[in-house]
């Protein structure tokens, strides 16, 4: 009979999100997205932004479009954006390791160690920036962000594709994620998922965190076995 540690080797892999679990880019997403429902006339707040974690850039804009009752042309809405997307950059622009969040690096190191593949599975198009900016893109197995997607989640495309480039099975794969879109495209997917939040604003994940201090291997193995 394998060990625990044995059997795990290679046989599973975990998917992570990447805003609100890796780093917290929500406030440079949600003062973007106010300052371009300001250049059009009404209030965009922050339980508003809540409705774009996890959301690619166009499903969002249509989001923030319909809760300023606003109609515009598709070349309009590729136009806002583009001027949401500069901004976002520029406010991303000066982050660095600092900006990692707590237990993050230890856990990579942890699976690491222990010969677990992990994967990136973002919507967000600039995710290979922030993680070179941040110091944690080789870090890597395979990176699946939304230049690769054709369908944002909840659809499950992003971490079927990510347990495609780790060469293992959904159902052996683990997802971290902080956003109810996230967490019903990992259950789609026929994976385990650990919701990172409060579990009465995110519903069915099957094992729920604070912070990613919270976390480590052993509790991986729990979902398993």
């Amino acid at each position: 009979m394998k060990g625990v540690g044995e059997s795990l080797k290679n046989e599973i892999a975990v998917l992570f999100d990447l805003d609100g679990v890796i780093v917290d880019t929500a406030k440079h997403h949600y003062l973007a997205w106010k300052q371009l429902a300001d250049e059009l006339g009404f209030d965009f707040t922050v339980e508003d932004n809540e409705r774009l974690k996890g959301v690619s850039r166009m499903d969002s804009l249509n989001i923030l479009l319909e809760i300023g009752n606003i109609s515009v042309s598709e070349s309009e809405k590729i136009s806002l954006a583009s001027k949401k997307n500069q901004r976002y950059v520029e406010s991303i622009s000066n982050m660095d390791e600092r900006d990692i969040l707590p237990g993050v690096k230890a856990f990579l190191y942890e699976l690491k160690s222990n010969g677990i593949p992990f994967a990136l599975g973002s919507a967000s198009k600039n995710a290979p920036m922030i993680l070179k900016k941040i110091g944690l893109y080789d870090d890597f197995s395979a990176i699946v962000d939304g230049n690769a997607i054709n369908k944002a989640k909840p659809d499950p495309e992003v971490f079927i594709l990510g347990a495609k480039k780790l060469n293992v099975e959904p159902e052996n794969c683990v997802v971290f994620e902080d956003a109810q879109s996230g967490i019903e495209a990992g259950k789609r997917a026929g994976m385990k998922v650990v919701g990172v939040g409060d579990p009465k604003v995110l519903a069915g994940a099957d094992l729920y965190i604070d912070t990613m201090e919270d976390m480590t291997l052993s509790r991986i193995k729990g979902l398993f076995f």
